[in-house]
């Protein structure tokens, strides 16, 4: 059953340890509240002010799992909090390992230092779980995505679509790397994970998919230059950093442009045009 009072007390807690700078939002002059404020916190776990507010004091209805999981990141909880906050709201947990979708807060204090950067936070089935404005600017926005087509590699396989940002000389290595990385997983999570089931599903839709797995290639190394066709600024070539949380499994993918060329005027271009 979901305690009110104690779910309120955490938020309130756990809402004044964060100051504006650990979100990445500027500190300001004049805060008469210790750490954020309501509507901070509502906005970056994408609610309302006024049920955020109601949470605090210990009222409105019960939370949804997925509610949970946005105040839980909005926050920056650690996995051991998230898991009591999904307790004192009358949950049960995400299982723990690899495959949840809650981001650690060190991968998150980092992404939100990125605000005018391309830059991603990606499962290890290539879920997109957090991207900045100029990522979604360049590869689409991720929140529009449900179920498989979250997966970058189902939708390469399923969807012509998925490959109209890539060069077409690109595409027979994407594919490959796609099936490799896809056949890691399955091996590293067995038999009945989600990552089998993903591989099965994709196996039943694409006979270029099948082709690849046959191959059994795994070990494949994606070039640290990405090319992409962009429909409104054209031909953009960026180096990709990485960095992974392997508690998580999740990589930060940060795509940076080398100033004075003709893509990094172009990237500056995208975002204006997001803007």
């Amino acid at each position: 059953m979901i305690d009110r009072p104690e779910l309120g007390a955490f938020l309130r807690g756990r809402r004044q340890a964060l100051q504006p700078s650990d979100v990445g939002l500027p500190s300001g002059h004049r805060r008469r509240t210790a750490g954020l404020r309501r509507e901070e916190v509502a906005a970056l776990c994408h609610m309302s002010a006024d049920y955020y507010a109601r949470l605090e004091r210990g009222a409105g209805p019960q939370p949804s799992e997925q509610m949970v999981a946005a105040l839980a990141q909005g926050l920056h909880l650690r996995r051991q909090e998230r898991d009591h906050l999904f307790r004192l709201a009358g949950h049960r947990p995400p299982e723990a390992g690899a495959g949840t979708d809650h981001v650690g807060p060190g991968m998150m204090r980092i992404f939100d230092r990125l605000v005018d950067t391309p830059a991603e936070v990606v499962s290890e089935l290539g879920e997109t779980l957090l991207q900045t404005p100029l990522a979604a600017a360049l590869f689409g926005d991720a929140g529009a995505r449900v179920g498989p087509d979250r997966s970058a590699g189902w939708r390469w396989f399923t969807d012509p679509a998925a490959r109209d940002l890539f060069p077409v000389e690109d595409r027979e290595t994407v594919s490959r790397l796609y099936a490799a990385s896809l056949r890691e997983v399955v091996a590293r999570r067995g038999a009945g994970s989600r990552a089998a089931r993903t591989a099965e599903a994709i196996l039943e839709r694409s006979g270029e998919f099948r082709a690849l797995w046959d191959r059994h290639e795994v070990g494949l190394t994606p070039s640290a230059v990405k090319r992409y066709d962009h429909p409104e600024v054209g031909r953009i070539e960026l180096h990709c950093q990485v960095l992974l949380d392997p508690e998580q499994a999740h990589v930060l993918l940060v795509y940076t442009a080398v100033p004075g060329t003709e893509s990094h005027d172009r990237l500056r271009l995208l975002s204006v045009v997001a803007t």
